[in-house]
């Protein structure tokens, strides 16, 4: 089921206060348990790196889906877009069905403002049942993240049914090691971002 995992890092505020960075991890589909089992396995990697962070998951099965058609939207996607829009740094999953992304986790960007994730780090896994679609991460999730001018870390991990027990968890060793470098190539890129302006000079 779509999950969302919200970490808090703490940053300072214009006062010099401390505030929590919100990281929103997204499970984008509505079917099976890879994909969930692949973030839960990133988070304990992240935490492992950071034990300040706090976890808060959202479960797409808990809400009510709506198309993009013009409608009003429902409580359901209202707080959806609103967890969309008050994340600093993303971590997405998509498992790939059909040679694509899931329908719902398109939906879902379809409902966002084009500056909602603009300049915010964004993190990708993705399972599926051939070696050969990786090439859907590239061709069709990563032009999306370009169009919201998210910064994409370069080394997203793609994972196979072979890379799991009956159980959903992950046994093949090099796949945790690329999970654990992607933690900490994802960490660093919210350190980054901290000092980042997210409003452009262009006004684009």
């Amino acid at each position: 089921m779509p999950l969302f995992i919200c970490y808090n890092i703490l940053v300072e505020d214009e006062s010099g206060g401390k505030v929590k960075m919100k990281i929103l991890l997204v499970d984008g589909t509505m079917f099976g348990r890879k994909t969930g089992a692949i973030l839960e396995q990133v988070e304990q990697y992240i935490k492992e790196l950071d034990a300040s962070f706090e976890l808060e998951i959202m479960h797409f099965s808990q809400y009510k889906h709506q198309i993009v058609d013009g409608s009003p939207l429902n409580d359901d996607m209202k707080e959806m877009i609103q967890k969309f829009e008050e994340a600093d740094a993303y971590i997405i999953a998509t498992p790939i069905f059909q040679a694509s992304i899931p329908g719902v986790l398109k939906n879902a960007f379809d409902f966002l403002h084009p500056k909602t994730m603009r300049y915010k780090p964004v993190s990708i896994v993705a399972n599926g049942g051939t070696y050969q679609h990786h090439l859907v991460v590239e061709n069709q999730l990563k032009p999306i993240l370009d169009y919201f001018r998210a910064l994409v870390t370069p080394n997203y991990v793609y994972t196979h049914t072979s890379h799991f027990d009956a159980d959903n968890n992950i046994v093949d060793e090099d796949v945790h090691d690329r999970l654990r470098e992607l933690a900490r190539v994802f960490v660093q890129y919210c350190e980054m971002s901290k000092t980042l302006p997210k409003e452009p000079i262009d006004q684009h």
